[in-house]
C-alpha cells in the first residue's frame, strides 16, 4: 500500500475510533490473559503497546508494568485510548501519536513489545518488524495476535478480499509461515506460535464499519461461493440470512530480541 492507503487507515481509524473501544472482539477474549502469561511482565517494564485501537492491551499490562506507552497513528483512536485507560484509574500510561513503521522512539528502549489484532493493516508488516525489533531491549521480547491466512494461496486471496470489502483499510493476512520468517528477518528468535479461531457475526461485524445493505449482500454471497478450503477456513454457518456468521483464525507469536537481557 502507499502513503494514500496509511492514510486511508488513519481516516477510519478516526471514523470509528468509539466502535473499537467496545468491540467485544478487541475488548473481550481469553487471549489477552494469554498474552500476558506468554510475555511473563515484570514491575519493572517499560512497555510498548503499537497500534493500541482503544487501549485494551496496553489496559490488560499497565497493572503488571512500572510503565505503558500507548501508540497509535489515528489521533480519534489515540483520545478514545485515553479516555478509556484514565477512566478505568491506571496512572501509569502514556499516550503518544506514532506510525508503527516509523516508531519515533530511540533503540533498544523497550522491555516488552505489544500490537494486537493491528499488522494486517499495515502497509509494510516487515517494517514494523524491524522496527519493533530495534527499540526492544537486547533479550526483550516482542509479542503479537493478529489474524492469519490458510497457507493455500488461493483460500488466503479469497479470505483477504472478504476482509478488504468490508474495510478498505485492510491491507492483507499473512500466513503462520510468513509471520515466522518476517521475525527471523528482523533478527529475534521466535519462541511461542499459537492459533485461535474467533466466530463473528457477520452483520455486528460488517456494521462495525459502516458497511452499506449492498456491502453485506456481497459478503454474504462470498461466503455461500467460496471455494472449498477458503470455505473450510471461513466456517460459515447460515450464510445468506441474518443470522450469518463465520470464523477468522488469529496467531499469537512471539520473539526475543538477541543479545543477554538486563534488568
Amino acid at each position: 500500500m502507499t502513503r494514500n492507503s496509511k492514510a486511508q487507515s488513519q481516516e477510519r481509524f478516526n471514523q470509528y475510533a468509539q466502535g473499537y473501544v467496545t468491540s467485544k472482539t478487541h475488548a473481550k477474549g481469553g487471549e489477552l490473559e494469554r498474552l500476558v502469561a506468554i510475555a511473563d511482565p515484570q514491575p519493572a517494564w517499560v512497555t510498548l503497546d503499537i497500534a493500541t485501537g482503544g487501549g485494551h492491551t496496553a489496559l490488560r499490562f499497565a497493572p503488571h508494568v512500572a510503565h505503558v506507552t500507548a501508540s497509535d497513528i489515528a489521533p480519534n483512536m489515540l483520545e478514545a485510548a485515553r479516555e478509556f485507560i484514565t477512566g478505568q484509574g491506571m496512572t501509569n500510561v502514556d499516550f503518544q501519536l506514532a506510525d508503527a513503521e516509523q516508531l519515533p522512539f530511540e533503540d533498544s528502549r523497550f522491555d516488552l513489545v505489544t500490537c494486537r489484532i493491528a499488522p494486517h493493516h499495515f502497509p509494510d508488516a516487515g517494517r514494523f518488524v524491524a522496527e519493533a525489533a530495534r527499540v526492544l531491549k537486547p533479550g526483550a521480547l516482542l509479542l503479537v495476535q493478529d489474524q492469519v491466512a490458510p497457507e493455500d494461496h488461493v483460500a488466503k486471496c479469497y479470505t483477504n478480499t472478504f476482509e478488504q470489502l468490508r474495510d478498505p483499510s485492510h491491507n492483507q493476512v499473512f500466513t503462520q509461515a510468513e509471520w515466522v520468517a518476517m521475525f527471523q528477518s528482523a533478527g529475534l528468535t521466535v519462541t511461542h506460535t499459537e492459533q485461535l479461531v474467533k466466530r463473528h457475526d457477520l452483520l455486528h461485524w460488517a456494521h462495525m464499519q459502516g458497511c452499506t445493505p449492498f456491502d453485506v449482500e456481497q459478503l454474504q454471497v462470498l461466503l455461500q461461493v467460496a471455494p472449498p478450503l477458503a470455505a473450510e477456513w471461513l466456517q460459515s454457518e447460515h450464510a445468506g440470512t441474518p443470522e450469518a456468521s463465520f470464523a477468522n483464525h488469529h496467531l499469537i507469536i512471539a520473539g526475543r530480541k538477541g543479545g543477554i537481557r538486563t534488568e
